[in-house]
């Protein structure tokens, strides 16, 4: 498939999307069996297994520059948000956990401006300022008052995303001589020999004397195959041939999935979260505008105007053409 052409973007994105959307749910039923360190480590080491014989084809192309940042990206892009979001859904239903996933792209643009010298405009800037107001809404412990306290398993999740956002510009301005599958593989075999050393330092027995031990092992396994192996794949292919805010507003749509599979599960939402993530929304599509601020069209403007032999004729062609370029 050809990640050049648009519409094969969007496949992988809509793919990826469904992918992500799902694992909420399937969090929440490892935890009925396993401790939130459990899921996150067997998540993990599901995953490097997964990831093992392709990292092993594929170990020639590790060298010292890049493998700081496979270490880096395994461990802030996969192995730590793995237990935050085992945490976060402690304290939060799995379709709050989707929608404060979707504040990546505030961070991805945020991280990108502060450390990778990206450029914004100012409609980036103010989906910023609305983004995280709609933020507060999703973390407050109560939402009927903003300013009363904050939910700690919201909180822990929003670390992951932060977390998200640098490993999201980690991939796009740090290891582009890698290939997405390349990245994902080796990233994997660096942080899963120390995640099933995690797992196996906790106490198993009392999981596996679990009734649910089956149900929750096999939504692990669906889990790390899908999320954390098939999703990832995706997610850094996409990255390799769009752009990271691209790639990361694959979280405008993983809610709709969650979300439909928390109501399937009994799961409710209150007035003010639904106002809460559709004010995210609006920020990140604010974050995704790639319009020229406004100094740029009167420069842009002036320009067309002095070397047009009509300018007063063609002032209303001329503004058009702009705003479409």
């Amino acid at each position: 498939m050809d990640l050049n052409k648009k519409i094969n973007q969007w496949i992988f994105l809509l793919a990826m999307s469904f992918i992500w959307g799902t694992s909420f749910i399937l969090i929440k039923k490892s935890l009925l069996a396993y401790t939130p360190i459990q899921s996150g480590a067997l998540r993990i080491s599901f995953a490097f297994i997964y990831f093992l014989p392709i990292a092993i084809s594929r170990i020639k192309k590790l060298d010292k520059k890049n493998a700081k940042f496979l270490i880096i990206i395994g461990l802030i892009g996969n192995f730590f948000p793995a237990f935050m979001f085992a945490f976060g859904e402690t304290r939060v239903s799995s379709s709050i956990a989707s929608m404060l996933n979707s504040i990546t792209p505030i961070f991805v643009l945020l991280i990108g401006i502060l450390f990778f010298k990206s450029k914004a405009t100012w409609l980036n800037i103010i989906g910023l300022v609305i983004g995280f107001v709609g933020t507060l809404g999703l973390i407050s412990a109560n939402p009927a008052n903003l300013l009363s306290g904050w939910n700690i398993g919201a909180v822990i999740i929003l670390v992951a995303t932060l977390f998200y956002g640098i490993n999201t510009n980690i991939l796009k301005f740090k290891l582009k001589e890698l290939d997405g599958l390349s990245m994902s593989a080796l990233s994997f075999m660096f942080i899963g020999p120390f995640a099933l050393s995690v797992f196996f330092s906790t106490d198993i027995k009392e999981a596996y004397l679990h009734p649910d031990f089956w149900k929750s092992t096999i939504s692990l396994a669906i889990l790390a195959f899908f999320s954390s192996f098939i999703a990832v794949i995706l997610f850094n292919w996409l990255i390799k041939y769009s752009t990271p805010i691209f790639a990361a507003s694959s979280t405008y749509i993983i809610p709709v999935f969650a979300i439909f599979w928390g109501i399937l599960d009994g799961e409710t939402l209150t007035l003010i979260q639904i106002i809460s993530i559709i004010i995210v929304f609006v920020g990140v599509s604010f974050i995704n505008n790639k319009k020229p601020v406004i100094k740029n069209y009167v420069f842009k403007l002036k320009e067309k105007i002095s070397s047009d032999r009509n300018p007063k004729k063609n002032y209303f062609r001329l503004c058009k053409n702009i705003w479409k370029n």
